[in-house]
């Protein structure tokens, strides 16, 4: 295992001590949350991302010293395991590698090759490969034997010929070089499939496309996929032919490798041509055969693995999205035929009353739903309105907007929410164990209202991959985007606590440490006894020992109990550090909790001990400043445009307000209320360059943007993010002035050698143009007017008579003499004379 932790260190930049204790507290049952917040001197505060990577690392390379040691021994029970391969398969690092190596000697089914060997054609093929000079025909003919199933010459040259292909296409070195070599330089061209053009009008952006493999983002890849498993598109992988000056006559770098590892050559030798067409078969029917399908599965499996991931993340951002918090709340789940659901919950989100109205066709029941809605929200005195965005969204919005104008003194507000899941949530036995004589179409609205109160409490009933905020979520690896998406919710739920004596049996069953059972246990309890005073009492309920009690307690908050640290993150292990706080302060922790001018002057170091270190005092002080704090934004809502109900009526250049449902790595999409998302590009999300869209958005945000174009028969909305114009550009700032080259300093001795200084003549400038170059100045210094008399006369070439006329307007005398030194410094200062060096900028 050492190999495994010194490499899971290098991946996730920790130290293998810091590996070593994560995996010993993984091992003993601890969980991501619970390493992550209360075992930070063990792990040297890893936290919960690297927590995660290292626990999906472990799990592959568990796996793959379980697979190398399968390899290790079958081989070696076959009597062939040499020390150069035992030491290849304990060099492996990937399963990919271990079983190019496995190839060779991995039990096949019963293939041509291994007839023709059975045959005892095998030394017709050696001999061949080993001397080109030989006939392949006049060799072949001694193997022919019908009791053997070689009829003739040519049965026995293909037997051959399978016995190398075989042999040409299982060597280790060459898989992995030719793998790597078609990974970066293979193109995979899609074409719409024959016939298909109509049908398969969406994957239209595919219907002739050449992209380099390696190339192909994980959105594109997942589409082609699917494309293909529909029957619209037909993919192929093609790689560069070979120029014909260097491809010794091999069409591609994959056959000319095999020929130049086996020696094979066209000298012109009597079974040169043989070989060769040998070496382009196994290529063709083989080795090509085999990767192309190898690495589809590695594009497909880097694509699954950023999808998912995206998937993680916008489920992350929905889970945190902003609570309303305990306000009576209304939810709408709104529909034409079937009416408009209605359901109010209380404070708690406690169900108070449910009812239908029928506002849209065919009933058309306008004002007679206004009435009833007004009655409702007078009645229970309703504060929030939450309406479902699915079928009938828009008319059932502007129906809550009459409302809301006819009667403001009802003082209630109106949000358009993800109905998502909302229908699987009412058909789930969850859904059917909180309403059990309750009507299906109403629980739909029940969950509308409680997530607009709490959406992580809410959503946690729903199974993650129903949320609709993933990316291709049907087109991945099902076990693996459950693993990940359970891990998300965990992190989620954990992060915000539970609150004991309020939470669902599925928001608890997510709690650190506890799992479906314990939480219908808890709630047993809590409806049987009352509510939770104190921690201590989980040990009393059923199956809750002392491992579960270390997992959970912290992340289970009691609010309004005994002790004031029960409503905190502070795990009950480490009260004794609040305890020494408290004597070495001589405050209660009464006075101590929120007092943050008080706790911020402490210093950690004074309050630690054997078992609880800086990092650990330093969360206990920041908790005791706001006790359970929540992580989520504060709530705030997003107004659609009125008028603005369908695509139809969406305009160019029109600026919306919306709401970001999911995040992609090409961009966002955004819910502007015409019951279809539009997408802002991932260029369009800012003026500068975004690598990553999650670093500018996330689901849930409101969000300005602008529409650029609308195609009504494709369902497609562009939209940019880009509504104002781009900041003016810095001015660049003036360069200092050169300084002028000082002089090395010399020795006394050789001070004394200079000539002295000539001194400048009081009528004389210091600096400037020269006379003859300044208007009105016509005298001339002495030393000017005898310079060059002592070289020799030369006739200088007349200057042309003929200028081109300037175009620029006439300057002033003063301007057009110093042009040229404008111009020479600017000249200079560009390729680096001035400004100590430095490029201009321009």
């Amino acid at each position: 295992m050492e190999r495994v932790f010194r490499r899971i260190a290098e991946e996730i930049g920790a130290r293998v001590q810091q590996v070593e204790a994560a995996v010993a507290l993984l091992d003993d049952g601890a969980t991501v949350p619970f390493i992550a917040r209360y075992r930070k001197e063990a792990t040297g505060a890893l936290d919960d991302t690297k927590l995660r990577t290292l626990q999906e690392r472990l799990r592959y390379l568990r796996e793959l010293e379980e697979r190398r040691a399968v390899i290790l021994r079958t081989i070696g029970e076959q009597g062939k395991l040499t020390p150069e391969l035992e030491a290849a398969v304990q060099a492996a690092e990937t399963k990919v590698k271990l079983e190019d190596l496995y190839l060779p000697y991995k039990p096949k089914r019963k293939s041509k090759a291994q007839a023709a060997r059975q045959a005892g054609l095998e030394p017709l093929a050696l001999a061949l490969l080993g001397d080109p000079n030989l006939s392949p025909e006049e060799q072949a003919a001694a193997y022919v034997n019908e009791e053997k199933g070689v009829p003739d010459v040519a049965a026995a040259l293909e037997g051959a010929r399978q016995i190398l292909m075989e042999q040409f296409a299982e060597v280790p070195e060459l898989i992995g070089a030719a793998r790597e070599y078609v990974w970066g330089n293979g193109v995979l061209q899609s074409r719409v499939a024959e016939g298909k053009e109509e049908q398969g009008v969406k994957y239209a952006d595919y219907f002739n496309v050449d992209q380099p493999m390696k190339n192909i983002p994980s959105h594109r890849a997942l589409a082609l996929f699917r494309g293909r498993r529909e029957g619209f598109l037909k993919l192929a992988l093609t790689i560069p032919e070979l120029k014909a000056e260097e491809n010794a006559g091999y069409a591609n770098e994959g056959e000319k490798r095999i020929a130049e590892h086996f020696g094979v050559k066209h000298e012109g030798r009597p079974a040169d041509d043989w070989l060769r067409d040998s070496v382009k078969m196994a290529w063709h029917a083989k080795m090509f055969a085999r990767l192309q399908s190898e690495l589809e599965m590695r594009l497909r499996e880097m694509a699954e693995e950023e999808a998912i991931k995206v998937f993680g993340r916008n489920l992350e951002d929905l889970l945190l999205a902003a609570p309303a918090g305990p306000r009576v709340t209304m939810g709408l789940d709104p529909g034409y035929r079937t009416g408009v659901k209605v359901a109010i919950v209380d404070l708690t989100g406690k169900l108070v009353m449910t009812a239908t109205i029928y506002p849209h066709q065919p009933k058309n029941q306008w004002e007679q739903s206004i009435e009833t809605l007004a009655e409702l929200c007078r009645t229970f005195k309703v504060d929030l309105v939450s309406v479902g965005n699915g079928t009938a969204s828009r008319e059932t919005d502007r129906l809550i907007s009459e409302l809301i104008a006819k009667y403001p003194d009802l003082n209630v507000a109106k949000v358009l929410v993800s109905e998502a899941g909302a229908s699987v949530y009412s058909a789930s036995e969850v859904a059917a164990q909180e309403f059990p004589n309750l009507d299906v179409s109403l629980r739909g609205a029940v969950s509308i209202a409680r997530r607009l109160q709490d959406p992580l409490a809410e959503l946690v009933k729903i199974e993650p991959k129903s949320i609709g905020v993933g990316q291709y979520q049907h087109d991945v690896s099902q076990a693996h985007l459950s693993r990940v998406l359970d891990a998300v919710v965990e992190d989620c739920v954990n992060a915000v606590g539970v609150d004991a004596n309020t939470a669902s049996i599925p928001l608890l069953a997510r709690v650190s440490g506890l799992n479906k059972g314990l939480a219908e246990s808890i709630v047993a309890f809590r409806n049987e006894n009352g509510q939770f005073i104190n921690r201590e009492q989980f040990r009393q309920i059923s199956r809750f020992g002392d491992k579960t009690f270390e997992q959970a307690a912290g992340f289970l908050r009691i609010r309004a109990g005994e002790n004031p640290l029960d409503q905190s993150a502070v795990h009950p292990e480490a009260y004794p550090v609040v305890q020494r706080i408290v004597e070495k302060t001589g405050r209660p922790v009464e006075q101590l909790v929120g007092d943050s001018t008080f706790l911020r002057q402490l210093t950690p170091a004074d309050f630690v001990d054997t078992q609880f270190g800086e990092p650990t005092v330093r969360d206990i002080l920041a908790e005791l400043e706001k006790p359970g704090r929540d992580p989520r934004p504060e709530f705030r809502t997003a107004t659609f445009k009125e008028g603005v109900n369908e695509v139809s009526d969406l305009q160019v250049e029109m600026v919306l307000e919306g709401v970001v449902t999911n995040v992609t790595n090409f961009g966002a999409f955004v819910d502007v209320g015409v019951h279809q998302d539009g997408l802002v590009h991932v260029s369009q999300l800012s003026h500068k360059f975004v690598r990553d869209p999650h670093s500018i958005v996330k689901a849930g945000d409101i969000v300005k943007v602008k529409v650029l174009e609308v195609d009504e028969k494709r369902k497609r909305i562009s939209l940019t993010m880009r509504t104002e114009p781009p900041p003016p550009r810095p001015k660049p700032r003036p360069r200092p002035r050169p300084k002028e080259a000082q002089a090395p300093p010399q020795a006394d001795g050789d001070r004394a050698q200079r000539p002295p200084r000539r001194e400048r003549p009081a009528d004389q400038p210091a600096a400037g143009p020269r006379p003859e170059q300044r208007p009105r100045q016509q005298e001339r210094r002495p030393e000017q007017a005898t310079r060059g008399a002592e070289r020799p006369t030369e006739r200088r070439p007349e200057r042309r008579p003929e200028r081109k006329p300037d175009k620029k307007p006439d300057r002033k005398p003063e301007e057009k003499e110093r042009m040229p030194q404008t111009a020479m410094a600017a000249a200079f200062a560009k390729v680096g004379l001035f400004g100590h060096g430095r490029k201009s900028e321009e």
